[in-house]
């Protein structure tokens, strides 16, 4: 017997679906009514009232998916439960569709509904706004190169303290492929001590102050404080790089909204100093996503538009090896809020741990995990290593951004 070849496609989006259809020879109109049902998505739905749980269940068997509820949903013994749907994008965005004219809570569950499935469906689009400079998603992986100006950073502490070392270093940087400079006074590496607000100006605004005027790409400043935020910006810096997700200084939301500032919104747990110490999550995807969410919340509610934002998982912060491989394994998900994102693995301990190595001996483990990063969908990589990521990234570009155009090519 001749055999089938039956194989296993990952439908990406619906773009790819419509190709896969128009390849097969289906009619134009049936790929126009098909490609939707070949995009099949499990989503997690949290705090759900269980009435409005029982009738999302009732809904989505009744367009053909699946809904699956926690035991005290049938006997009735819980206020609020999770859900979990399986469907194709056709039927998610058709229980979107029914929700929307429900009660109990389910017109906010259509809408997240909606907001959640719409970014799978489409290659990223759009840009990143940071003031001058708009940055075309979807394209290209970007390269932000670090630029530590403090003497006790993790992997290169002290090396560009002095404002000449540092403006030669960004020089390169740009000249490896870097297309944003992240210029940082004050180490944020596991258990690093607090830095006064004159301290990091001192060693920021002369270095940010030179590249802004000299170097054509954005210049971002990594800070916490609202001081060094503005006085960068009034030097030119066009994105803040918040690692607290405005935990530590809500303001710089309106310093972005003002300076019209690309907003880097990150997650962490705690202050440099203590944030490693036992860092516990139930489910550590979940809840760095809902910690994202409400930073987006607040920023859009200080005036920050969306095209200024940027999302940034936290790899290394406040985090165990293992939560950091669950985020990239994972990091797909993070396409659900609807914005860019942007992840720094670069040099960190969980490679350090994975491969027994030292800092230095990480360029290796960093270009697996950019790799694996741009497949899943990152749209920025902060890295020390610019000239070797910029070439990981290229490459990964090339498979994960391909679009098949018909064309044979070697």
């Amino acid at each position: 017997m001749p055999r089938h070849n039956v194989r296993v496609i990952t439908v990406k989006n619906r773009a790819y679906a419509r190709d896969l259809l128009t390849k097969l020879g289906a009619d134009p109109q049936g790929v126009e009514a098909m490609e939707l049902k070949f995009c099949q998505y499990v989503l997690a739905l949290s705090r759900v009232s269980l009435r409005g749980a029982l009738i999302i269940k009732q809904e989505m068997l009744s367009l053909g998916g699946e809904a699956a509820l926690p035991r005290e949903a049938a006997a009735l013994a819980a206020e609020q439960v999770d859900v979990l749907l399986s469907g194709t994008a056709k039927q998610l965005l058709g229980l979107a569709e029914k929700l929307a004219r429900q009660p109990f809570g389910l017109k906010q569950v259509a809408k997240e509904l909606q907001e959640a499935v719409e970014p799978l469906l489409a290659p990223r689009s759009g840009h990143w706004q940071c003031r001058e400079y708009s940055l075309p998603l979807g394209q290209k992986t970007y390269i932000m190169g670090i630029l530590n100006v403090t003497p006790d950073s993790f992997s290169d502490g002290g090396r560009y303290l002095e404002p000449e070392a540092a403006i030669r270093r960004a020089r390169q940087m740009v000249d490896e492929g870097a297309d944003i400079i992240d210029v940082g006074g004050e180490s944020t590496r596991p258990g690093a001590e607090f830095v006064s607000e004159e301290d990091e100006l001192a060693r920021v605004i002369p270095v940010v102050s030179q590249l802004a005027k000299e170097l054509a790409v954005p210049i971002s400043v990594d800070t916490t404080k609202y001081r060094v935020a503005e006085a960068s910006l009034e030097a030119g810096a066009s994105i803040i790089n918040d690692i607290s997700g405005l935990q530590f200084e809500p303001r710089l939301a309106d310093l972005a909204a003002k300076y019209r500032a690309g907003l880097v919104l990150m997650h962490t747990r705690g202050t440099p100093r203590e944030m490693q110490k036992n860092p516990v999550y139930t489910d550590v995807v979940a809840e760095v996503l809902s910690f994202l969410q409400s930073a987006v919340d607040q920023a859009l509610a200080r005036g920050v538009s969306r095209e200024q934002i940027i999302l940034d998982p936290g790899i290394g912060f406040a985090k165990t090896c293992e939560h950091n491989l669950e985020i990239l394994n994972r990091l797909a998900e993070f396409r659900t809020l609807g914005y860019p994102l942007l992840l720094g693995t670069s040099r960190k301990s969980f490679i350090g741990k994975v491969l027994d190595l030292p800092v230095d001996q990480r360029v290796e483990g960093t270009a697996a995990s950019v790799a694996l990063g741009i497949a899943a969908g990152a749209d920025v990589v902060r890295v020390h290593d610019v000239r070797e990521m910029a070439r990981v990234a290229k490459v990964s570009d090339a498979i994960a951004r391909y679009q098949r155009s018909g064309q044979d090519e070697s």
